[in-house]
């Protein structure tokens, strides 16, 4: 079970915010080679608001069950963004892209601890799973303020003469995400999505290249669709949980 509480008080002296939560086992399966075996981080990133209700919640569940069934020795961090997410940017939480040594006020410190935080869990991690639910055509704004706070010139990605280079290649990224309508099974509704198109795009662009996806979609549109969204979501979750991290390219990437 999830053991190890670690916790990181910010901005709220009575309120610890951030809680993360590490598991780790031994090693068990021969058939796995040393590089396999060694500990790897996963992180795990719920954003539904929706909490025991949510699909996405139950289907990253499902994904971290099946990633550390199949790769032990894996240890896991917990970031609930719809509990606990970063303010949106503003002048206060824009202190981590102000020039070094700039003078910052008690606020914009705090804010900067918060930035700090998340990316660092973020790069050392070496398997992402995010809950992305369709909201409104695209993500819940606690994951879009997430992504503000991990997107960090010099950390996640760096502007060179001939562009944009991301900085946090190496990892895999496995999206679970939830719809309530068909998006995928037509040229007007893959144009109407700005969720996992936004989402493969956000993390290309910190340099990683083994985005997949667990969809499961048509959830408002009757019993049966459902059952059988959730069907093919649980074929999936055992095809992306099977395959060794950072490939060239998922599988299942949309």
């Amino acid at each position: 079970m999830y053991r190890d509480f670690a916790h990181l008080s910010i901005n709220r002296p009575t309120h610890t915010i951030y809680p993360w939560l590490r598991f780790s086992e031994p090693a068990s399966n021969p058939k796995l080679n040393f590089k396999e075996s060694l500990m790897s981080k996963l992180l795990h990133i719920d954003s539904s608001i929706l909490g025991g209700n949510s699909v996405s919640r139950q289907l990253t569940a499902q994904i971290v069950a099946s990633w550390r069934a199949s790769h032990p020795g894996t240890e896991v961090s917990y970031l609930d963004l719809a509990a606990d997410a970063p303010s949106h940017l503003s002048a206060e939480s824009l202190g981590f892209r102000l020039p070094a040594g700039s003078a910052l006020s008690e606020v914009q410190q705090r804010e900067n601890a918060v930035s700090e935080a998340l990316v660092s869990q973020f790069l050392a991690a070496d398997v992402i799973v995010v809950g992305a639910p369709l909201y409104n055509f695209s993500i819940p704004t606690q994951l879009k303020a997430w992504i503000d706070r991990v997107a960090q010139v010099g950390r996640t990605f760096a502007y060179t003469e001939k562009g944009p280079v991301g900085l946090a290649g190496g990892k895999t990224v496995i999206v679970a995400s939830s719809r309530g309508g068909m998006y995928s099974t037509s040229e007007a509704g893959n144009a109407t999505e700005h969720q996992e198109s936004y989402l493969k795009v956000v993390f290309g662009f910190f340099g990683i290249t083994d985005v997949r996806f667990v969809r499961a979609e048509g959830l408002a549109m009757g019993e049966a669709a459902k059952a059988t969204a959730l069907a093919a979501a649980d074929l999936d979750i055992k095809a992306v949980a099977a395959q060794a991290a950072n490939q060239p390219e998922a599988a299942l990437a949309a």
